[in-house]
């Protein structure tokens, strides 16, 4: 039985079915659209959002052991913690991040350049861990990319709210916020408008937003990269005016002190904001719809890395010498609320275009990946065939982009966008130390394949990863791992009672 459960498929096999017409998917992209794609993803769902998060840290009951982070709780078995917020130190939260990207990254390049197939680190781990340890990352990738689009389509219902405000209009708190927070509501003021917990309501922006953008993308990804590529450089355009006019207006007293909770705060820091970053993990996932996969994809995920990070910096180091840290708590649309207060309107005006804009482009390229790896893993015979059915037409999976609309949008209109940005990021680390792991493995079973990319330093970047990937896990919270195993308890539930038993390989080697 072990043996089955870690079968691996052969890569030059899994390239062969990937070309099969009846199974194919549309080769459309370029370097230039597959980077557009990764900035579309990065920029905008963390730059906009849970960096107030990531600065300020979250309110809760800092007597409740199942809150603390990880590692506090290790080190000194008390639960006084709470979730410390980086403060202005959250610009070394992202240096932190962006390196241990940036060894992720190099991984994924060297991975997507030698196996250009959909299904990102799904794929990658089927070809070199077996198949259980497929299903376990595949499983998980579904949780990274679901609970990243609630948590981004929450964020883009806040600032749609901005906008409506600037002209004016100030809908109904019933139908623009989440039925569940977990901080409660304040307005700008400090005035209680909700208090903590459940309430009546639904969030409609966020579950309508990611509905017309399922949509979208069913009707083709060359259509859906066209105007991919038109948002990126708009947002883009909105970030440096925000840089370059809010930097005027920067009170350096503000950046003092500089740590005020020290490593603790900017290691909870990036670990909150490092589910934005995933979004080189959404380019591999279009590989099997890139032009020349083995040349693009690495300058894809690589200049994806590097222009993000940049921006990423230059906006938290300005927003931190704004107004003083701790104003940004449970704030899911910091930047343009901070403009408010500062009364820089016509500036608050482009940057909440920008914005809505940016986040628009975050959403279509996760709810695109997502889709991918639901496709890939029932063309593996892992999931229902229904997901792998793919539109005459069109040529898209159709029924699995319609699933993870409906999986992402409904869970959107209930949830705060603190507790899916946590429950999103332990995924996207989990999935990260496998990748680099499958590159230490394919290094030594299969060292005569040809690397179109190499990640440079021999074993450096996979080794950095892991072990990047496992310090950053430990600054989440206790509660997040718990969620975590519950869901891979689910996903062997599932595995167990209907995967194995219908896995493609499987039957064919029992043949």
């Amino acid at each position: 039985m072990g043996s089955k459960l870690f079968r691996v498929k052969d890569i030059d096999r899994l390239i062969a079915d990937s070309e099969d017409s009846e199974r194919s998917l549309k080769k459309t992209l370029g370097w230039l659209s597959l980077t557009s794609l990764g900035i579309g993803a990065v920029i905008g769902s963390g730059i906009f959002t849970v960096i107030g998060t990531a600065i300020a840290g979250e309110k809760m009951d800092i007597s409740s052991i199942f809150n603390a982070p990880l590692l506090e709780y290790l080190l000194h078995h008390s639960a006084s913690f709470g979730r410390p917020g980086a403060g202005p130190a959250i610009a070394l939260s992202f240096i932190l991040v962006a390196m241990a990207c940036g060894f992720a990254a190099l991984c994924y390049a060297e991975l997507a350049s030698m196996i250009p197939i959909a299904g990102s680190a799904y794929t990658y781990t089927y070809v070199t861990m077996g198949e259980l340890i497929a299903w376990i990352i595949g499983w998980d990738l579904i949780l990274e990319y679901a609970v990243s689009n609630m948590a981004v389509s929450v964020g883009f219902s806040a600032h749609l709210v901005g906008l409506l405000d600037w002209f004016g209009v100030t809908p109904d708190l019933r139908w623009i916020t989440p039925a569940y927070l977990p901080g409660g509501l304040s307005d700008l003021q400090g005035k209680t408008l909700y208090e903590s917990g459940w309430h009546f309501g639904f969030n409609i922006p966020a579950f309508v937003v990611v509905m017309l953008l399922t949509f979208v993308l069913v009707r083709g990804i060359r259509e859906s990269a066209r105007t991919n590529n038109i948002m990126v450089l708009l947002k883009i355009g909105a970030i440096l005016v925000f840089v370059g006019f809010a930097s005027h207006l920067v009170h350096p007293d503000n950046w003092h002190p500089f740590a005020p909770n020290g490593w603790q705060g900017v290691l909870t820091g990036g670990s909150i904001i490092f589910f934005t970053y995933i979004g080189f993990d959404s380019v591999s996932t279009a590989a099997e719809e890139c032009k020349n996969p083995q040349r693009d994809l690495p300058i894809g995920i690589i200049a994806t890395l590097i222009v993000s990070s940049l921006l990423y910096i230059a906006v938290a180091v300005v927003l931190t010498g704004l107004v003083p840290w701790q104003t940004l708590l449970d704030d899911a649309a910091p930047v343009v609320n901070t403009l408010k207060k500062l009364h820089l309107e016509t500036v608050r005006l482009i940057v909440l275009l920008g914005a809505l804009i940016g986040m628009v482009s975050s959403l279509l390229v996760f709810q695109l990946g997502q889709a991918r790896v639901w496709f890939a893993m029932s063309r593996d015979g892992l999931l229902p065939k229904l997901f792998g059915h793919i539109h005459p037409r069109f040529r898209t999976p159709d029924f699995s982009t319609w699933a993870a609309g409906f999986a992402v949008g409904i869970p959107a209109g209930l949830l705060d966008i603190g507790t899916l940005a946590d429950l999103s990021n332990i995924g996207t680390l989990f999935a990260f130390a496998l990748v680099a792991l499958g590159v230490m493995i394919l290094r030594f079973k299969q060292p005569e394949r040809v690397r179109h990319f190499r990640a440079p330093g021999g074993l450096l970047a996979p080794i950095v990863t892991i072990l990047t990937c496992g310090l950053l896990m430990m600054g989440l919270s206790i509660s997040n791992w718990v969620c975590f195993f519950t869901w891979l308890a689910i996903g062997l539930v599932i595995y167990f009672g209907y995967s194995r038993s219908r896995s493609t390989l499987g039957l064919e080697q029992a043949r």
